[in-house]
């Protein structure tokens, strides 16, 4: 989760755990300091008279930088051709997001449209904050998005929003640093991940590591997480059971995902506690898995050095089969409490699913537009083919590095977004940390994951 991007290339931290668990009561107590950190005033809606145009308010956490400036423009110019409905933007830093949902939920002061992280979907619903996708609408985005994007959006089959920025995990190298260690291209399966992880790790003289072979990384929930639940997805393995409600990592596919990242550890091959957003534009990682966003900042950080990376599908753990990675993302969804849904659903149609023009004619949706332009995707493959193909947009235009992005919309599995999926997430990457420091053996951090995030799993229920 890469959930959200910083303006230094690093990822923004995970909210708190604590935020998933505070009641109504203190929502409503905590409402003022945390509109006061947020920097959000409560939201104008209009004087009521006839005639006065209606004012949707969308909270996102767009808050700074490109994002915020790509989604002004359509926000601008739907309010520059639409008199009777209004659109205001709102945002806070990614790490208030869920606090600053629940606590305006709580006091009656929630946006008329929402802007989660879908993991948190399963808890925006059961909190009765997210209201289901009418008909037409879950029709236009079951038909229009991949798969993953329409399962990542939805909880219990059910659609609840338009998938608006889609992120699956592939595998980023340094073409240089493979280079040197006499290898001409990346790894297709586990066995050649191990031998190019081992062939590209370096050390001076006194043991140091110079160059991380592979880089596994406890930057946060989903940087750790992430990356083990890709591997466990190309294993053809789940997180959690078809019905949501019990683990299913302790599995022949679990335990093969975390004896692989054990080897890695142990054998020198990865030193979790480097920071990889870091290391990995500096020559000293060789590998990583992370996800899609990435491409851009790279760009930024790296310069000309970005001619070095290139991005692969994840490696298999055998020749021939299925492939398959994680996908996560963000959703535009109607509060239950909106006054206008009607008229909410229907800015986010025009949004997320009425093409217009650009250039070279190439017809995509705006919201399409928009998450090219930072170098990131939707999860509608035909918009990211025009806009890609056509040479459309600054961040991701061109790039080769996010084809294989693209083509993963195909096969990628959805995030797990059940209620209490956040906490579940911040208990595997504890489990994960244990492992790679060895305070684990790979059968302890099974199942003691399978039983903490089972008794998670249950009280959420």
């Amino acid at each position: 989760m890469t959930p959200s991007r910083r303006a230094d290339g690093l990822p923004a931290r995970q909210p708190a755990q604590g935020a998933e668990r505070l009641s109504r009561r203190h929502f409503a107590l905590a409402l003022p300091s945390a509109l006061l950190v947020s920097g959000c005033a409560a939201p104008h809606r209009g004087t009521g008279r006839p005639g006065d145009p209606i004012v949707l308010t969308l909270l996102s956490h767009y808050a700074s930088g490109e994002l915020k400036e790509a989604l002004r423009g359509p926000v601008d110019e739907w309010n520059a051709t639409h008199d009777r409905v209004k659109v205001r933007t709102t945002a806070v830093e990614f790490t208030d997001l869920l606090t600053t949902f629940m606590v305006r939920q709580a006091a009656g002061q929630g946006a008329d449209i929402l802007h989660p992280y879908c993991l948190w979907n399963g808890q925006l619903v059961r909190a009765g904050v997210l209201r289901p996708a009418p008909a037409g609408h879950a029709e236009e985005i079951r038909r229009g998005y991949s798969a993953a994007a329409v399962g990542a959006a939805s909880v219990g089959g059910r659609v609840y929003g338009y998938p608006t920025e889609v992120q699956t995990y592939a595998l980023y190298y340094n073409k240089r640093l493979l280079r040197a260690a006499g290898l001409d291209g990346p790894p297709r399966t586990w066995r050649e991940l191990e031998e190019t992880a081992y062939r590209t790790t370096r050390r001076d003289r006194y043991g140091n590591t110079l160059v991380q072979g592979f880089g596994l990384s406890a930057y946060d929930d989903s940087t750790t997480v992430g990356q083990t639940l890709a591997l466990l997805n190309a294993a053809g393995g789940t997180f959690v059971s078809a019905d949501s409600r019990s683990t299913a990592i302790d599995s022949p596919a679990g335990r093969a995902v975390f004896d692989l990242e054990h080897r890695l550890v142990a054998r020198g091959a990865s030193s979790p506690g480097v920071n990889v957003y870091r290391a990995f534009p500096a020559g000293q990682v060789a590998m990583v898995i992370s996800a899609g966003w990435w491409t851009g900042s790279l760009k930024t950080l790296m310069g000309g050095d970005y001619r070095d990376v290139g991005v692969a599908p994840l490696p298999l753990p055998e020749a021939g089969g299925a492939r398959a990675t994680l996908c996560t993302g963000f959703m535009l969804g109607v509060n239950t409490a909106s006054a206008h849904p009607r008229e909410a659903w229907e800015f986010l149609r025009w949004l997320n699913a009425e093409r217009t023009g650009g250039e070279k004619g190439a017809a995509a949706t705006r919201m399409s537009a928009l998450q090219v332009s930072v170098g990131s995707l939707t999860g509608r493959a035909d918009d990211m083919r025009t806009l890609l193909g056509a040479g459309a947009g600054n961040g991701g235009a061109g790039d080769p590095n996010l084809r294989p992005f693209l083509d993963a919309l195909a096969y990628a599995v959805p995030e797990p977004n059940m209620p209490g999926a956040q906490q579940a997430k911040s208990l595997l990457r504890k489990n994960i940390e244990a492992l790679w420091t060895g305070r684990r053996s790979v059968e302890e951090a099974l199942r003691v994951t399978r039983r903490q995030v089972d008794q998670e799993v249950a009280r959420a229920w």
